[in-house]
């Protein structure tokens, strides 16, 4: 099969290379998926430069969502079958076989059935912003009606997944976004106030909204406390699901005072059973159409090295690899 992959950390451009590598066959309670499209997500460049990951042992072909069919099982499954479509997450996690290949090998688990009205592109850009957006929100969808939920950044892909489950589940959403064209996705998503964080009259708008918000799904902590401690109320969640390049030094007095409850998230570390409860939240939405897929940006196989640096440099939509 073709697949992308590098052999040690570095530059896009000096260690991604495409080659063809025996087609892996699936293990006990693996599945193997032919795939159609695979998404990018900065835990994809951020592992390959060594940011986050060290030289693979072997070789890495990377990127953990994608989708495409069943091709093959391993022994014991008996819960997937051979011809359906399924969108696939953390395939590269302790897993040298991510979706940036025509093949990818990986736990039966970590794929889900696409309904038949989902395409392949709305499955490759689920996985890890979706799922990571769901457990932020508390994984159960009956704890959000009637809740208002803040998102911040919600143009991004952790962000949009976020808007449109809070609202699939019942609850007010306001988003924070930089620009015009970002709110404009925000409010596709379905976001009831969208705010532009830079204005300086920002917490005023949203209190003249909500009052107050009940849970925050944040995306730079250091730089939107202030903003989240004048919008909290007693028991209010703060979610916390990307890192800065510097730690916030946190004002732990006013964290007390308005008795907030502060929790970080890293997809990979999530106990089981929180995380097949998110998934599950995911593959409710997505049955009901709740679910819609951000502008894509479309890169080939041999592509790829471009297609992480665009998600590096912050591309606007979802990227995604088609191994053709």
């Amino acid at each position: 099969m073709r697949a992308a992959l590098y052999r040690k950390v570095g530059k896009a451009s000096e260690v991604l290379a495409v080659e063809e590598v025996p087609t892996p066959e699936p293990g006990p309670g693996e599945v193997r998926v032919r795939i159609s499209a695979s998404g990018v997500n900065p835990t994809d460049w951020k592992t390959r430069s060594g940011a986050t990951g060290a030289d693979p042992d072997g070789f890495q072909i990377p990127h953990q969502d994608g989708a495409g069919v069943i091709d093959a099982l391993g022994a014991g499954v008996s819960d997937r079958h051979v011809g359906e479509r399924v969108w696939c997450y953390l395939a590269a996690f302790e897993n040298r076989y991510g979706t940036a290949a025509q093949y990818c090998v990986l736990p039966a688990e970590r794929t889900v059935v696409l309904p038949d009205g989902a395409s392949d592109e709305l499955g490759a850009s689920l996985g890890v912003p979706a799922v990571t957006a769901a457990h932020c929100l508390g994984g159960d969808r009956g704890a959000l009606a009637g809740a208002t939920v803040l998102v911040a950044g919600g143009a991004g892909a952790v962000g949009h997944f976020a808007i449109e489950l809070a609202t699939h589940a019942g609850a007010r959403v306001v988003a924070t976004v930089s620009s015009k064209e970002k709110a404009e996705l925000a409010r596709a998503a379905g976001a009831d106030l969208v705010v532009n964080y830079r204005d300086d009259d920002v917490a005023e708008k949203i209190r003249r909204f909500s009052g107050h918000v009940d849970r925050v799904v944040e995306v730079a902590f250091g730089a939107n406390l202030a903003l989240d401690l004048a919008l909290s109320a007693p028991g209010t969640e703060i979610v916390v699901y990307a890192a800065e390049a510097e730690d916030p030094r946190l004002p732990v007095r006013q964290l007390m005072t308005a008795n907030v409850r502060v929790r970080f998230v890293l997809l990979y570390r999530v106990p089981g059973a929180e995380l097949a409860a998110a998934v599950r939240f995911v593959d409710d939405a997505l049955h009901l159409g709740a679910l819609s897929a951000l502008p894509l940006h479309r890169y080939r196989l041999e592509q790829v090295a471009d297609a992480q640096d665009a998600v590096a440099n912050g591309a606007l939509g979802k990227v995604l690899v088609l191994p053709g």
